[in-house]
């Protein structure tokens, strides 16, 4: 009986002390269920860096020079030298005038010069005889032959001048081009008749090797701008209009003499080289003049960088992997990335993706899930 008794009191105590254990473990189980679990996110770390500061914009591109082919005389067209989108150098030549009008008129000079040489050549000989007459000449006709002479002399160099004219104006009869660039659309055909009153040109030349963008930049900006061109020509950069794709790279070349004053803007006008004819004129383009460079810049990614109704603020990361909630104070932005004046220190890591689930303390992770299988078996977490 007693042996039962006892055996009773063993079974009862391990059941006490055995319940107390589980109901301890149910605890700790219950208490870890209901911590938040981590919030996974994407950091960055806060960085020191030099920060170009770009002036961004929108501009038109020119040729270097753009000239208008005229004829300088009357004819008609006989001949078409060039092909439509093609590359001429200086010198080239682009059309061809019927020349027989022209040649004519030089060879007349020509004849009428021989002529009046030939006049020349019998005065001086009467002026000779006259001179040797001495005083059997008179004054007077002595007077007269070097008067005649000195009129023929004259008249020579009156047919060079008519030569040279009718030269030229044949020359004129080959027009070449004056610049090293890029035909456009030819505006006459073989055959027509074109005159050097006329308004429309035979074909239009545009240098593109060096190009030429125009752009305008805010008035506030030109105390910047002048200063930074005064000391160095600054880069600008030339991207397609979408911002996705680079073009070229050139340099500041003027500053516009005067600002408009209806649209508080100054025309600005940077050069290209355009080895590659990345640019073509009259294409538009979005331009990037840098300003300065900022050095030692606190830097962190524009993902950072969150807005709400009471100005712009960031999740820093704290030692024990709590977010905490920082106001920022942004000065600069651009190529993804934003200099902070106040708020943020360089070495920190900010929050970049999964902003939204985050509040003030969250605890956030950053490990990501790994397809690689751990050595026991299952998913690796880095």
């Amino acid at each position: 009986m007693l042996i039962g008794v006892a055996a009773g009191a063993g079974y009862y105590g391990w059941q006490r002390y055995y319940g107390a254990d589980a109901a301890a473990k149910t605890a700790s189980a219950q208490k870890a269920a209901n911590r938040p679990a981590a919030i996974r996110v994407s950091i960055a770390p806060v960085e020191k860096a030099a920060f170009p500061v770009y002036l961004t914009g929108l501009g038109t591109v020119q040729g270097f020079n753009t000239v208008q082919v005229r004829t300088r005389v009357d004819g008609q067209i006989d001949k078409i030298a060039f092909q439509e989108g093609q590359l001429v150098k200086e010198g080239d030549l682009l059309a061809e005038i019927d020349p027989r009008p022209f040649q004519a008129a030089l060879d007349q000079s020509k004849a009428k010069k021989v002529q009046d040489e030939a006049n020349l050549a019998n005065a001086n000989l009467d002026l000779q005889r006259y001179t040797k007459l001495g005083e059997f000449a008179t004054r007077q006709q002595l007077d007269t032959q070097r008067s005649t002479v000195a009129q023929l002399t004259a008249q020579i160099a009156a047919d060079d001048a008519a030569i040279a004219n009718a030269q030229t104006q044949l020359d004129y009869t080959q027009i070449k081009s004056p610049i090293t660039g890029i035909v456009g659309l030819r505006q006459v055909d073989v055959g027509n008749i074109v005159n050097a009153s006329s308004q429309t040109g035979i074909v239009t030349v545009a240098q593109v090797e060096p190009i030429a963008v125009i752009f305008t930049a805010p008035e506030d900006q030109l105390p910047d701008i002048s200063e930074a061109q005064a000391s160095s020509p600054l880069k600008v950069i030339a991207i397609t209009t979408d911002g996705k794709r680079p073009l070229a790279e050139g340099a500041l070349a003027v500053i516009n003499n005067q600002v408009d004053t209806t649209s508080g803007t100054i025309r600005l006008k940077a050069v290209f080289d355009n080895k590659n004819h990345a640019l073509w004129p009259g294409q538009s383009v979005s331009t990037r003049l840098l300003v300065k460079t900022l050095k030692d810049a606190t830097v962190v990614p524009d993902d950072a960088i969150q807005h709400s109704t009471n100005g712009l603020y960031a999740y820093a990361v704290t030692s024990d992997n709590k977010a905490e909630l920082r106001k920022v104070k942004v000065s600069q932005s651009n190529d993804g990335r934003s200099v902070v004046d106040d708020g943020l220190k360089p070495g920190e890591q900010v929050i970049t993706g999964g902003q939204f689930k985050v509040q003030p303390g969250s605890l956030v992770t950053t490990a990501v899930a790994s397809s690689a299988p751990s050595p026991q078996g299952g998913v690796r977490q880095e």
